[in-house]
């Protein structure tokens, strides 16, 4: 409050929901969120990722389960062109994968798959799409979607194609099981197995138990059932939710009042739901309530520049200005150039602070 009149929390939600099932949390049993920041180079995860399963099992039908299971099905040499960090790039050359299963609550035609995302999946080189004939007895609602959304259409034209094609002999397979609702995670002390139930269109577009069980040999799950936010020190947290409280993105105390001066925006305001189209109309609610609120802001008695700086160097913070992010950026690249690639990702935060602040 001493250096800005108003703050927009825009945090997002970084852990992984939680899933309910007996096994969960055996050995080789993972969070997608955990996974994807371990690829995506996120320096507070570790480098190592025990990547030894050779049939791995992927929970959720969202495009986080597909990111999840195309990293797993991808081979390594085919992501270099990507920004792929040097640790990633040799786990996944040494995974011994062989087949990722991708389960599904609902029906094919109730997927949160985008029809790119599902597509891009269908091109993965030496990877065979496989999906199963007793998934696709469309009912009722699962037909009127084909018939009343673009979106559900394009999907179901994807899946009819690969319906289509010829048993492929690729080394690796990549499958899509709908009507599957997961019931446990099997083993003794490390994942051995993945249990579900088969599920019904119940016709209304969603599902029933059929009370058949079944259960397929996996070394390793991910669950990528959704995110979930994480408090704040100081800030006021709905913790059933996993957001900030708020009304329109105006923070809200525990007695349902506006705070003075704080705002949320994105997943930490909404929860995990919608894309970037989503969040930029939530920003703007957000920010009309900031320019409106003016009369609330804080009045900060150090709000010049040098201020934030000097409090900063006070706590031991270690930061990076705009300058520093570019030399980091061509230092990335120039790392990349040698081998082809387009960079380099440094990992460790030492290390990327160090380039950030070095003159050379």
């Amino acid at each position: 409050k001493a250096h800005y009149n108003a703050v927009i929390f825009s945090t997002g939600a970084v852990r992984d929901a939680d899933l309910d099932i007996p096994g969960i949390d055996l050995d080789g049993s993972y969070g997608a969120a955990e996974f994807v920041s371990w690829y995506d180079g996120h320096p507070d995860v570790p480098r190592g990722w025990p990547l030894e399963a050779k049939q791995v099992a992927v929970i959720g039908n969202g495009n986080v389960a597909l990111d999840v299971a195309r990293i797993l099905a991808k081979h390594a040499d085919d992501l270099l062109p990507t920004e792929i960090p040097a640790n990633v790039y040799e786990a996944l050359a040494a995974s011994p994968v062989t087949d990722v299963h991708v389960f599904g609550r609902r029906g094919p035609m109730q997927v949160k798959f985008t029809p790119l995302e599902l597509r891009e999946l269908g091109e993965l080189r030496d990877v065979d799409m496989i999906v199963h004939d007793e998934d696709f007895d469309y009912d009722e609602a699962s037909k009127a979607a084909i018939a009343s959304n673009k979106q559900v259409f394009v999907i179901d034209k994807v899946f009819t194609g690969w319906r289509a094609r010829e048993a492929g002999t690729a080394s690796r397979r990549l499958h899509l099981h709908f009507h599957a609702n997961p019931v446990a995670v099997t083993g003794d002390g490390r994942v051995e197995g993945f249990r579900y139930e088969r599920t019904a269109p119940d016709g209304q577009g969603g599902v029933i138990g059929t009370g058949e069980v079944r259960e397929l040999p996996v070394q390793a799950v991910y669950r990528a059932v959704g995110y979930f936010g994480s408090p704040l020190p100081g800030i006021p947290f709905d913790e059933r939710r996993g957001i900030i409280p708020n009304r329109e993105g105006q923070v809200l105390d525990d007695t349902d009042h506006p705070v003075p001066g704080v705002y949320a925006t994105g997943w930490i305001k909404r929860g995990p739901v919608g894309l970037i189209g989503h969040t930029k109309s939530d920003a703007m609610e957000t920010i009309k309530h900031v320019v409106n609120d003016q009369a609330n802001w804080w009045a900060p008695s150090h709000p010049d520049e040098q201020s934030v700086v000097d409090l900063l160097q006070e706590r031991g913070v270690e930061y990076t200005d705009l300058s520093g992010w570019h030399r980091l950026d061509e230092h990335e690249k120039a790392l990349g150039e040698p081998v082809g690639r387009l960079r380099i990702k440094i990992v460790p935060r030492v290390e990327m602070v160090a380039v950030s602040r070095s003159e050379a």
